[in-house]
């Protein structure tokens, strides 16, 4: 069973040299697939393959993807700018020859402004280009982990979107084979509903009214309910079994179950009748709450 939830959550990190980083990856529901970046300044040029990635990954859900870096790949050098020094230098001496007083130390000069200059070896395009490498693969790690995530979480939902569907077939045999939906009984509440409208003293044409209750009786049939509500819970369990993405096609099947129940209730001739048709809504009703979580 390979039924996949779109919730979850994913981290892998990666380092070169002193340079380290971070992917978080998060994963929610939606009805479609959508991705967002969040990467730090001067990594804008790995978006697009980074989007592509987690396209080739997942087919539905919002998913969040966060790249965090430390460190640089290129060591910082320091160095002094001699030409700032010398100009403290000259104007110190400048200030001490008209002034007097101690002349400043070493030290002082070196915490002024503009003294110290920290470079940082530029990086050639194949080292980038090996950086990248680097960084993208790590989003796959992460991305391999998320979809190992959801098919945890999928495989729990299995589970519930399994007992619901056994649970939605056995209402339906209960209403299939409920008594009042028996010719004798059906014909029997006719007669008992036609003895109480004659005993007002109002007068029946008997060939019209055979007619009515005729109609009257097969409009409080459910056979056609109950074939079509055994159709979709087979449907519902090839789908469960199925190695590619159902999440829309179990959606669809949930409203077209929900359609059956509701035509179920409003043909329900007695208590017991309508009592499973609002259990059978209610566990449909779940059925497709579940179903939001699937991709």
């Amino acid at each position: 069973m390979t039924i996949a939830s779109m919730t979850g959550f994913a981290r892998s990190t990666g380092a070169h040299g002193h340079f380290t980083w971070a992917w978080e990856l998060k994963s929610v529901n939606g009805k479609a697939f959508d991705a967002k970046l969040r990467l730090p300044q001067g990594m804008d040029h790995i978006e697009p393959q980074a989007r592509a990635a987690l396209m080739q990954g997942f087919k539905r859900g919002n998913v969040q993807a966060a790249l965090s870096t430390a460190g640089n790949e290129a060591e910082e050098k320091i160095a002094i700018n001699e030409l700032v020094l010398n100009n403290y230098i000259a104007l110190a001496e400048k200030l001490h020859t008209r002034l007097g007083g101690a002349k400043p130390s070493t030290e002082s000069f070196l915490t002024l402004k503009g003294v110290f200059e920290y470079a940082v070896a530029e990086v050639s395009e194949e080292e980038q280009a090996k950086l990248d490498a680097e960084i993208l693969a790590t989003l796959n790690e992460a991305i391999k982990s998320l979809a190992v995530a959801r098919r945890e979480e999928g495989a729990r939902l299995l589970e519930i979107l399994s007992a619901q569907v056994t649970r939605i077939e056995e209402l339906t045999l209960a209403a299939r084979d409920n008594p009042s939906r028996t010719p004798e009984t059906i014909r029997a509440r006719l007669k008992d509903q036609v003895t109480r409208l004659l005993e007002t003293g109002a007068l029946f044409d008997q060939e019209r009214l055979h007619q009515e209750a005729v109609i009257i009786a097969t409009r409080a049939d459910i056979q056609e309910e109950v074939d079509r509500l055994i159709g979709h819970v087979e449907a519902a369990r090839d789908l469960l079994k199925s190695k590619e993405p159902v999440g829309r096609k179990l959606d669809f099947l949930a409203q077209e179950f929900n359609r059956e129940a509701n035509t179920l209730c409003s043909k329900a001739g007695d208590k017991a009748m309508t009592t499973i048709g609002l259990e059978l809504k209610t566990t449909i009703d779940q059925l497709r709450e579940q179903v939001q979580n699937i991709e």
